[in-house]
């Protein structure tokens, strides 16, 4: 498989996991570099917080998401900040 193809296969495993109402929430609550932890996360949206768990598992699963550690909490951001874009451009199509 070619450096190009393997790219692409990931693009587009990224875009998936992207594809889900509560994950685009997600990503655009961590747009402009916010770190944020589940808590935060969870109240910020309105949904219980093994809700939020699994799909901020899904996007770090995929790529779209880092977390760090600092003690007890975990804080979640965009591993690539162009990711929010996505949003904003789907948004626009709605327009």
């Amino acid at each position: 498989m070619t450096n190009e193809l393997t790219k692409l296969i990931q693009a587009s495993e990224m875009l998936k996991a992207i594809a889900h109402p509560i994950r685009l929430a997600i990503v655009q609550l961590l747009e402009n570099d916010k770190r944020m932890s589940v808590t935060a996360i969870h109240e910020t949206l309105n949904i219980e917080q093994a809700v939020a768990s699994h799909h901020l598992s899904i996007l770090k699963n995929k790529g779209v998401l880092s977390v760090d550690r600092e003690g007890k909490h975990c804080f979640y951001f965009l591993k690539h900040q162009r990711l929010a874009e996505i949003v904003v451009c789907v948004n626009k199509c709605q327009e």
